[in-house]
């Protein structure tokens, strides 16, 4: 099964990680490696602050762009990773070893259907 493990940060913890750069992208990189190493690792990236992010809405056919984050919210998505293990436990687990665990929240989320698509042959089929 395909799970996506979703990192939450506060606006707190995004300055933090930011101040701890290159520290949090080394632990980063070795829980990827770590990840890639059993086998498992679909998929995956870090993301920047929220605060440089761009909402998209469409309302009445019209596209309405925003910079900035607006969605009235104490945590943002900070990262994601896509891995597939035999099941929920295994996906926990892992997502227990995850670097930031220990300070931020880390959702596990199934994927919806039993299919991963990747690239334009995929969208083909």
């Amino acid at each position: 099964m395909k799970y996506a493990l979703l990192l939450h940060l506060t606006q707190e913890q995004f300055e933090q990680r930011d101040r701890d750069r290159d520290a949090a992208l080394a632990a980063g990189k070795a829980y990827g490696e770590a990840l890639q190493e059993a086998g498992i690792f679909v998929g995956g990236a870090g993301l920047e602050s929220p605060q440089i992010a761009t909402t998209v809405t469409v309302r009445d056919g019209k596209r309405v762009v925003q910079d900035g984050p607006y969605p009235e919210t104490k945590e943002f998505l900070a990262g994601l990773g896509i891995i597939d293990v035999p099941d929920l436990d295994a996906a926990l687990e892992w997502a227990a070893r995850h670097p930031a665990a220990a300070f931020a929240t880390i959702e596990v989320r199934p994927l919806l259907g039993s299919h991963f698509t990747v690239g334009r042959a995929a969208l083909a089929a």
